[in-house]
């Protein structure tokens, strides 16, 4: 089994690292986070004190960050990974980030003779810890299949987009039909509540018929529809709302930037930013039903 260093061990990361531990990797992990890097400890991750510290000797660094600063400055800053990671290691960003900022990190990493793949994810937490992500990859084929072994540990599917900056490209599209779905769902199930319609009815209803879709049959934000959702949980995020809000603004900013209309994603961003204002940000993306009813969070 191969030597990992894992940069970012937080909600996402942290059980991603573990599974890698689990599978009789060994991984030594960085973060930040006290909490964090004693949580991985615990799971089986070899705690470091530093990112060059982390890397060392490793066969493949995995990093998973909140947002493209971060991972600029991880991979290019000083006492970075491009300065200590060992040469001929592959590098693998899980983050979802800006594609402008996955492609400058990618060049930067080319530019020292490493290859990059941005890998980004789509199951929330729930699929980290189950070892169910889907990765989204964007680089070199050949990468890709050196890292398939290791995406089939943390995954149940992962899919080469194409070249550098294609994952997060993926990433931000798939995550724009989420948000605009779940908005969709939340208005049809609020007006046939409204008029009368059995919300167990109309679930019924559309899973068989035309309106069917995968938000719908996972993520229902009708409480009592769908056993695994967190509307059964006072929306305790699976994946949160103020996450959402940052994808939906990665769509747009990418949109801008290739000329491209998408105004059901700009309304969709504008409602997930009076999500999160309204202080429901820490809750369930699917929370936008209560915000749709003119229902006010809990103080």
């Amino acid at each position: 089994m191969g030597a990992i260093g894992f940069i970012g061990l937080g909600n996402m990361g942290g059980p991603m690292a573990a599974n890698l531990a689990k599978a009789g990797h060994q991984v030594a992990g960085f973060d930040p986070s006290e909490a964090a890097q004693q949580q991985a400890e615990a799971n089986g991750v070899r705690r470091t004190q530093t990112i060059a510290e982390a890397v060392q000797g490793a066969q493949t660094v995995i990093s998973m960050l909140p947002a493209g600063p971060q991972v600029r400055e991880v991979y290019s800053g000083p006492g970075g990974v491009l300065e200590h990671a060992p040469a001929q290691c592959l590098l693998i960003d899980c983050s979802t980030i800006d594609v402008d900022s996955a492609r400058a990190v990618h060049t930067a990493a080319q530019e020292r003779g490493y290859a990059l793949l941005d890998a980004p994810v789509s199951g929330g937490v729930a699929g980290a810890q189950a070892g169910q992500l889907t990765f989204m990859v964007g680089g070199a084929e050949d990468a890709f299949e050196c890292a398939k072994a290791l995406f089939d540990i943390m995954g149940k599917a992962a899919i080469h987009a194409g070249p550098a900056g294609n994952g997060q490209v993926a990433k931000a599209c798939n995550n724009m039909i989420l948000g605009i779905s779940m908005l969709a769902i939340s208005e049809a199930f609020t007006l046939a509540e409204r008029q009368g319609l059995d919300p167990q009815k109309l679930f019924e209803i559309s899973s068989q018929a035309s309106g069917s879709c995968w938000a719908m049959l996972n993520h229902n934000p009708v409480p009592g529809l769908v056993e695994t959702a967190a509307s059964n949980r006072d929306y305790a995020p699976g994946f949160s709302a103020e996450m959402m809000w940052k994808d939906l603004k990665l769509a747009q900013d990418a949109a801008m930037r290739a000329s491209v209309s998408t105004p059901m994603g700009s309304n969709a961003q504008a409602l997930y930013a009076a999500l999160v204002n309204a202080g429901w940000g820490g809750k369930d993306y699917s929370a936008i039903y209560r915000l749709l009813r003119g229902e006010a969070p809990e103080s």
